[in-house]
């Protein structure tokens, strides 16, 4: 490969080696292999069912960590744009018919108009465009400047806005909150410290001042509405995280002015922000995952028993590890370790009852000391896909993973049978515990499986490429860390793909 000296200072800038261009130019060749499967995580091999009185262990044990002073904070990526929300919209106000056809998005959307939590929005800005409100354009039959008024620059703009920046709820009261004010009012729930909650958003660089401005605007109301105080930051992601885009020929891509273009590599990149966050717990959920507080009694309750469930496991592993410690350990503790890595941490090592005394508690030590997550994991009760696993390691080992459909090799027709046997899919509703037995910060960068990463076909001005996304973050970016599963109910998953689900029951306050 032959580099320019302007290649060079490209890449100077953005902090990538020659070396990393290079490895990921390589991928592009070689491709990314298959996970192979040894089973779909299902109840009581991969997935715990919490009876009632586990539950209730498990929030007095999070409760107490709170009291205790605990130290938590919620990782809420933030930076992608809405547009995806809007693409049935976008579709009308782009082609050709004025009417949109029956029982479409448009359609059931104009139908509801009384339902939209942006409403007052919406009637400010048709009025500002022509004169009249939202319910009067759509009695005209002015169908493409009432949709176009919601997403439009000239109207609202929300085609263009992050998803943290859109009013989700409207309340009885006629007051309105963005999906950014839920996650406050989540946060404050469930993660508040001596009155004090901290939230870490991650944003694209072209709308930190909008987050900056809105959170200036409606943190004061919601600490007094919660009783609390918030400790907001943000980060973006590192250019350093970018993957190079390739040719067809797994050449560097270059734009009209001999550029190599990189590309943002996926949420696979924040592993590098959530690694710079000085917390020992975190909580990670989706932006648009909320509910309005009449909703949110099954989300607090199932938030704090995940939690803790972490802390109730990261109390075991740290026992453990200081028997390990010991001069002497008694073979009765290191079989109870055996089966609490099998039962509880569902890894397979088929060498396990082979080993000396000396190589099983170099082994157990190994295990033990890493990051730490419980996910909540909901019934499928759609078609199966991407989701909980038990997946083999370089090492030999299975363990649990969370992985996406396009992972598993479709012409391997036991691994097919695998994933129609899947029972529960990944909602991202984890929380971690990021510190060693020392209190020392894990490097969480050495934790990823770099061979999880995708391959995707893109384009950019008319011209065929490759793109790279990056191990995701909670699928390859964790690849070796614990991992337990739980299963949650449905009602703590509530997600806001498309506009129309802001008119479902649960986001109606």
């Amino acid at each position: 490969m032959n580099l320019t000296e302007k290649d060079t200072q490209q890449l100077d800038a953005k902090g990538i080696s020659v070396a990393k261009l290079e490895a990921q130019l390589n991928d592009f060749r070689t491709g990314f292999p298959y996970l192979k499967l040894a089973g779909s995580a299902v109840k009581g091999n991969g997935i715990q069912q919490l009876t009632v009185a586990d539950e209730d262990a498990a929030v007095a044990r999070w409760r107490k960590y709170l009291a205790d002073g605990g130290d938590v904070q919620k990782f809420v990526p933030a930076s992608g744009a809405a547009s995806r929300m809007f693409k049935d919209l976008f579709s009308f106000v782009n082609g050709e018919a004025d009417v949109p056809a029956e029982g479409s998005a448009p359609a059931r959307l104009i139908a509801d108009l009384d339902k939209l939590p942006f409403k007052a929005e919406l009637d400010a800005a048709t009025t500002r465009l022509y004169g009249m409100d939202a319910r009067a354009l759509a009695d005209a039959a002015r169908y493409k400047d009432l949709i176009g008024a919601i997403i439009l620059p000239q109207g609202m703009n929300y085609g263009q806005l992050p998803k943290a920046m859109l009013t989700f709820h409207r309340y009885a009261d006629g007051s309105t909150r963005t999906s950014l004010e839920e996650q406050f009012a989540e946060g404050a729930q469930t993660a508040a410290v001596n009155g004090k909650v901290k939230v870490h958003f991650t944003v694209s660089a072209n709308h930190r001042e909008l987050f900056e401005n809105k959170i200036a605007e409606v943190k004061p109301k919601m600490e007094e509405k919660f009783g609390v105080t918030y400790d907001v930051t943000m980060s973006e992601q590192k250019p350093a995280t970018d993957t190079v885009a390739a040719t067809p020929e797994n050449e560097p891509f270059r734009d009209n002015d001999g550029m190599i273009v990189f590309r943002p590599g996926g949420h696979g990149a924040l592993i590098e922000n959530l690694n710079d966050l000085d917390s020992t717990v975190v909580f990670i959920k989706n932006i648009d995952n909320v509910v309005p507080d009449s909703r949110r009694e099954s989300t607090v309750r199932y938030k704090e028993i995940i939690a803790g469930e972490l802390m109730l496991v990261h109390d075991t592993i740290e026992r453990y590890l200081q028997l390990l410690a010991s001069a002497e350990i008694a073979s009765a503790d290191l079989d109870e370790m055996k089966r609490f890595v099998a039962e509880k941490l569902c890894i397979l090592e088929p060498h396990l009852d082979t080993m000396d005394k000396t190589e099983l508690v170099q082994w157990l030590v190994k295990k033990f000391e890493r990051p730490l997550r419980v996910c909540g994991m909901v019934r499928n009760e759609g078609e199966p896909g991407g989701g909980p696993y038990i997946a083999y390691n370089a090492d030999g080992s299975a363990s649990p993973q969370i992985l996406e459909s396009s992972q598993i090799d479709k012409n391997d027709a036991q691994a097919m049978g695998m994933m129609s046997h899947a029972t529960h899919f990944n909602p991202v509703d984890l929380v971690c515990y990021l510190r060693d037995s020392k209190g020392g910060k894990f490097n969480l960068p050495e934790y990823v499986d770099p061979a999880t990463g995708f391959i995707s076909e893109k384009s950019l001005g008319g011209r065929e490429l490759k793109a790279l996304e990056l191990p995701g973050l909670w699928n390859g970016a964790m690849s070796d860390w614990n991992t337990v599963f739980v299963e949650v109910p449905a009602s703590t998953f509530n997600p806001v793909k498309t506009v129309n689900d802001l008119l479902r029951p649960v986001h109606q306050a």
